[in-house]
């Protein structure tokens, strides 16, 4: 469903062909014409109805199965062109295992040579690519660094050039960075686009793995947070094929003008920052775009406002903040861990399998397309940020129990009940051991009374066992309605009158005689 809503949002609002479509978004051309036909059918456009989610759109735009064709099962013309290199396979050969191996209709002999023949005609040639107006940005890296001194050690680092060119206009933009890894990757992006001021409707990048997750020659796929850019920015991802320079002819020759008007320029200056080198290169890069053309009018500048400026979009109104995609499953306490911290969803999605997007400043929750959680991020390790309204309810009734509303209670009932409680605090090893104690102390108080309640935590701290077992079984026997057999002895009675009692006079020791020697 991901890849349809592209389809819907490619063709809708950036405009592009069915073929355009396809090549972005991995799938064939028939598969574009079949969504965008079923979504007019629909009824459906671009942004689709808000709040419609995967489930949805695919019960709207795929309502009964459709039953499978009686086309001609076609044969694997590439490897036949490769079998065919063989000594001995001949194509009446590849016929016999064609026929015999094809589950449906089949192709006649005849007809067989004939498109194998098409299919070979069309290898091993160069088309002159036609590029319209603000269509294309191709992208790459220069195999050529540039160094870097650090004031400190004296090391030498080498900074990768990032080079990036307009297809019609042939408007370049470089700059330095340290990498070519993701972040890096992303930033250059996001200032290329600033120094444009306008976005273009395709990015054709290289192969690299910080852009592509899977190089393929027909289902490319990009990486999330790369696809997640180009999402933000309205553009569409169209990598060029593995090992085929020659789909971006145009990134190729400006790589060759980056060396040899700019960093040509720099080999006899040293650079002790990134900030230095980039200060550097941005007047050379103007002088670059400022360079007449040879045998057009203007130059590259000129070419770009004319051209190319007037048919890009704008840039959205915030910049987009670089942010990784991960997999995480909720654990059995409805929480994920993401950099040794944990975060809470929806108790309903335990051990569901979600998506996590992690910015800078927070931390996005998917499920299924759809935003379940978002909550600021949290760089303590261990540490953990729940959200009240994830739990269950019976964990959040627990988490409504603190010690100061415990004995808020007990007092609310007496003061006998208070100590109760408090003796629960005061002599376990942590005081959420006691909760259950206590809180067994508010279910005896919805089965008796205040007074019975009271009077049962009284006669047990007379007896020194404040203890919950011990106070069910004095309510239970009822113990708590004689308080004549737990009063206190009054301590200041005198002692009985007996001739074998002693007085205080009798431990008055006596001074021993001092004697001479």
């Amino acid at each position: 469903m991901r890849k349809i809503r592209d389809v819907l949002r490619l063709k809708f609002e950036a405009g592009l062909s069915h073929q355009q479509i396809a090549a972005a978004s991995g799938l064939s051309k028939g598969a574009v014409t079949k969504y965008l036909q079923r979504a007019e059918v629909a009824g459906m456009g671009w942004p689709v109805p808000e709040g419609l989610d995967d489930v949805q759109l695919e019960a709207r735009l795929f309502p009964k199965s459709t039953a499978p064709g009686t086309r001609h099962a076609g044969p694997d013309y590439a490897r036949m062109h490769q079998e065919l290199k063989r000594r001995g396979v001949t194509l009446q050969l590849l016929w016999d295992e064609y026929t015999a191996a094809a589950a449906g209709r089949t192709y006649r002999y005849s007809q067989f040579c004939e498109r194998y023949r098409q299919f070979a005609a069309g290898l091993k040639r160069s088309m002159r690519q036609i590029h319209r107006a603000g269509d294309k940005l191709f992208i790459d890296y220069s195999g050529v660094t540039a160094e870097i001194i650090d004031g400190n050690t004296g090391e030498i680092r080498q900074a990768e050039i990032f080079v990036a060119v307009l297809g019609a206009s042939h408007y370049a933009y470089a700059e330095a960075t340290w990498s070519q890894q993701l972040p890096d990757w992303i930033a250059s992006h996001v200032r290329c686009f600033n120094f444009l001021t306008v976005v273009p409707a395709l990015l054709i990048p290289d192969n690299l793995k910080s852009a592509i997750r899977v190089a393929c020659r027909y289902e490319p796929e990009a990486t999330s947070t790369y696809q997640d850019l180009a999402t933000h920015y309205g553009t569409a991802i169209l990598p060029a094929r593995p090992y085929r320079p020659k789909d971006k002819p145009i990134v190729e020759g400006c790589v060759l003008l980056v060396q040899r008007w700019i960093l040509a320029r720099l080999r006899n200056r040293q650079f002790f920052s990134l900030a230095d080198l980039n200060g550097a290169i941005r007047p050379l890069l103007a002088d670059l775009n400022n360079r007449p053309f040879k045998k057009l009018d203007g130059c590259r500048r000129d070419a770009f406002e004319a051209i190319d400026r007037p048919a890009m979009k704008p840039l959205p109104g915030v910049p987009y903040e670089f942010a990784e995609w991960k997999h995480a499953t909720v654990n059995i306490d409805y929480h994920i861990e993401v950099d040794r911290h944990y975060y809470s969803v929806p108790h309903a999605l335990v051990r569901q399998r979600i998506d996590v997007r992690l910015s800078t400043s927070g931390v996005e929750c998917f499920f299924k397309g759809n935003r379940v959680t978002a909550s600021m991020r949290s760089y303590v390790r261990g540490g953990y940020t729940t959200d009240p309204a994830h739990l269950p309810e019976a964990h959040r009734k627990h988490l409504e129990w603190t010690p100061g509303r415990l004995l808020n209670w007990a007092q609310s009932i007496g003061p006998a009940t208070r100590q109760v409680v408090q003796w629960q605090f005061d002599h376990r090893p942590h005081p959420e051991q006691g909760y259950r104690a206590c809180l067994g102390l508010l279910d005896f108080a919805r089965r008796y009374s205040d007074e019975r309640l009271e009077g049962a935590c009284l006669r047990a701290l007379a007896i020194g066992a404040p203890t919950r077992p011990r106070i069910k079984a004095i309510l239970v026997s009822g113990l708590d309605r004689h308080p004549d057999l737990f009063a206190a002895p009054p301590t200041d009675s005198p002692s009985p009158a007996h001739a074998n009692i002693r007085g205080a006079g009798y431990f008055i020791a006596t001074e021993p005689e001092k004697t001479t020697c």
